[in-house]
């Protein structure tokens, strides 16, 4: 018994000591192009001229991108599709992230190519700042938000191994009433 017990809790060492991560992948619009990161949820970026491959719609390939030194990939697109983006890490580690035809650069439906989006009105208030403003605006948003992200990711990442615990410790409970109704019903059995 004492073999067992010493066995699970070495088991518990080691499983702690392999702390596991997750992919974590997003994608944005940056001008005329789509811009995204892919990484892992401890803040490890994917290496550096890693491939990414660009599908369309549903799942024709037609193209790849690579990761850049900043962790970032780039893919401009030529018409209104969604574009899913896929990038291998290795070990089993992949991530899949879909830009949708709501979410793409609005240079595409200035250049003439439909879109089966409804604009929706706008109002103002005030005088609308000029392109390049917006831009420089929405790159320090960008910017500031992408740390965000992040530690959201890992903070998903700690809530599941949590429940992965609790999970583990239930057993373990469970487990320990079934031994103790079982010890008891010897007893009874003996007496």
């Amino acid at each position: 018994m004492h073999k067992f017990i010493c066995l699970i809790a070495l088991s518990f060492i080691i499983t702690f000591q392999a702390q596991a991560h997750k992919v974590v992948a997003s994608a944005w619009t940056d001008g005329a192009d789509i811009e995204g990161e892919a990484g892992f949820s401890n803040g490890d970026m994917a290496i550096a001229g890693t491939i990414v491959d660009v599908f369309k719609n549903e799942g024709e390939k037609i193209g790849q991108t690579k990761i850049l030194d900043d962790g970032l990939f780039r893919f401009t697109p030529t018409e209104i599709a969604s574009y899913r983006f896929f990038v291998n890490l290795g070990a089993g580690h992949v991530a899949n992230v879909t830009v949708t035809p709501d979410e793409l650069p609005d240079n595409l439906r200035e250049a003439g190519v439909t879109s089966t989006k409804v604009a929706s009105p706008t109002t103002s208030t005030g005088p609308m700042p000029s392109p390049a403003i917006a831009t420089l605006i929405a790159k320090a948003v960008r910017k500031e938000i992408q740390p965000l992200r992040k530690e959201i990711a890992s903070y998903k990442e700690k809530n599941d191994l949590q429940s992965i615990l609790g999970g583990i410790g239930y057993i373990f409970g469970l487990t320990g009433i079934v031994f103790y109704i079982a010890a008891r019903r010897k007893e009874s059995r003996e007496a």
